[in-house]
């Protein structure tokens, strides 16, 4: 992979934060109330939802299975706190994230045909489709729940926010699929397409504990610029690891992005590089797009593909962008009157997502 800033995950030396520590607290403080709200779900869609937290198996045993990295509950509880507040408040923030963070992977899975998440069997390849739409609508219907019945009018400032950020996250998955089918999309318009997808619930998962904490509009704004900026860090890293990420470190296959023809930042960048690689690259994927037999390309065919892309710079590119937002994010942190040592984790959180593990 292309270098990027160097830093431990369990530990940012700039800044002295443990980064384990402090994603490990917002799944802890989180998780207990995240299961009371799935808890509420009729069979079988609360124990297909414990199925993909990973709280059982297949088989309904109990299980410790990897419910991803807790990025989002962290945020939620550093943002109640960035208003001052306990990080306690940011919990139903951060439950409610979760959940719709939760019914998209549900939907992305199925939409996408993917068959491993976190190194086990997706909800639908092991319950079937109906199950993953049916337990997707009822995590995003939970999320409203979880903060309408807070009661109070800072619940509906942040369900006002929850819901306008549900809303561009489905923007980017239709966008994402329909750019599968497109022979060109610009760097802009994917950028677009990644600032809706997964940007707008970053964003939200950074000012909806502040909101809870009686935050004003403009601090909860300016936390949103930081992680709307982070967001697109992190899907830029996505997409360098979605073609040359480990498939044990990623639970998903080799070239992942580029068996579903996905228009990812490296592939627009390297489209819209010119030169030699670039040309033979849009050539080779114009033949897939019309291709009956996509689906039985030896593995190195799309290792061809994924050298051009690497040649034309959209490699280097996709990972130069996610520096380049990384900063953005940062810079938006100096706009807030925050507690110097909440100021320095939303910092090792930025870090962690430009520089995680691929």
């Amino acid at each position: 992979m292309p270098t990027v800033p160097s830093a431990s995950p369990a530990d940012d030396t700039a800044t002295g934060v443990d980064i384990v520590a402090l994603l490990e607290r917002g799944r802890t403080m989180s998780t207990p109330v995240l299961r009371a709200a799935v808890d509420r779900l009729a069979p079988p869609m609360n124990t297909v939802a414990a199925y993909h937290f990973g709280w059982i198996d297949a088989q309904g045993r109990p299980a410790d299975g990897d419910g991803g990295k807790a990025v989002r509950p962290a945020l939620a509880l550093l943002s109640a706190e960035a208003a001052g507040a306990a990080p306690e408040v940011g919990i139903p923030g951060a439950v409610a994230v979760e959940l719709v963070h939760n019914f998209s992977l549900l939907h992305d899975d199925l939409m996408d045909g993917d068959e491993q998440r976190r190194h086990r069997d997706t909800v639908w390849k092991v319950h079937g489709p109906a199950q993953a739409i049916l337990v997707g609508d009822a995590l995003f219907a939970l999320a409203g729940e979880v903060l309408l019945e807070l009661g109070t009018v800072e619940a509906g400032r942040a369900t006002r926010r929850l819901t306008t950020a549900t809303r561009k996250l489905i923007d980017g998955q239709a966008q994402d699929i329909s750019y599968e089918h497109r022979e060109r999309v610009t760097v802009e318009e994917c950028l677009e397409m990644e600032g809706n997808k997964t940007g707008a619930l970053l964003a939200c998962a950074v000012s909806i504990g502040a909101v809870l904490g009686g935050a004003d509009d403009r601090t909860a704004d300016t936390l949103e610029a930081y992680g709307y900026h982070l967001g697109l860090a992190f899907q830029a890293v996505d997409d360098l690891l979605g073609i040359w990420g480990d498939p044990e470190s990623t639970g998903k296959q080799t070239w992942s992005d580029l068996r579903q023809r996905k228009k990812s930042l490296p592939v627009v960048a390297a489209l819209a590089a010119g030169g030699p690689a670039s040309k033979r690259l849009g050539e080779l994927l114009a033949a897939d797009a019309k291709s009956n037999d996509f689906d039985s390309f030896s593995e190195e065919e799309f290792a061809t593909r994924a050298a051009l892309i690497e040649e034309a710079g959209g490699r280097e590119w996709t990972s130069q962008e996610a520096r380049r937002q990384h900063a953005v994010a940062i810079e938006a942190l100096d706009r807030v009157d925050m507690p110097g040592q909440v100021r320095a984790q939303l910092v090792a959180l930025a870090d962690f997502v430009v520089v995680r593990k691929r």
